[in-house]
């Protein structure tokens, strides 16, 4: 299975979007892929709070994991990441992405009731997955 459907499977099987990207890709890039479940814990629906989505922080950890020895490198990934997500969903930001504030009891039913964590998130899963396949 690739890293691409691994993430996918992952976020469908209840791990958090963050954790999902991180850990399709870590056995791969040096780290088992327990730590990385753990460490990708608290980074879900952009760190709970609606910003940076979690499924592009996962995705940056696994950039680190590659490239993080040079600071010159790590940017250059960072930043072509971010702008090839941005590119592609319209955004970075999960609160942006999901068109609700995620902060609010209000925004999280408004994205529970339009089922936005069940059919928008899996596709910036399978996004970040991807654009990190190829960077890598």
């Amino acid at each position: 299975m690739n890293e691409i459907t691994q993430a996918v499977q992952l976020f469908e099987n209840g791990y958090v979007c963050s954790q999902a990207v991180f850990a399709a890709f870590s056995p791969d890039l040096g780290l088992d892929k327990e730590q990385a479940l753990k460490i990708g814990a608290c980074f879900g629906s952009g760190m709970r709070k609606g910003e940076v989505c979690g499924a592009c922080t996962g995705a940056l950890m696994a950039l680190g994991l590659k490239y993080g020895e040079s600071k010159e490198k790590s940017n250059e990934v960072c930043e072509r990441f971010l702008d090839e997500f941005e590119s592609e969903n319209g955004s970075y930001i999960c609160n942006e992405l999901l068109g609700c504030d995620i902060k609010t009891k209000e925004g999280v039913e408004f994205a529970v009731e339009n089922n936005l964590f069940k059919e928008l998130c899996p596709k910036m899963v399978e996004s970040a997955a991807k654009i990190t396949k190829k960077i890598i």
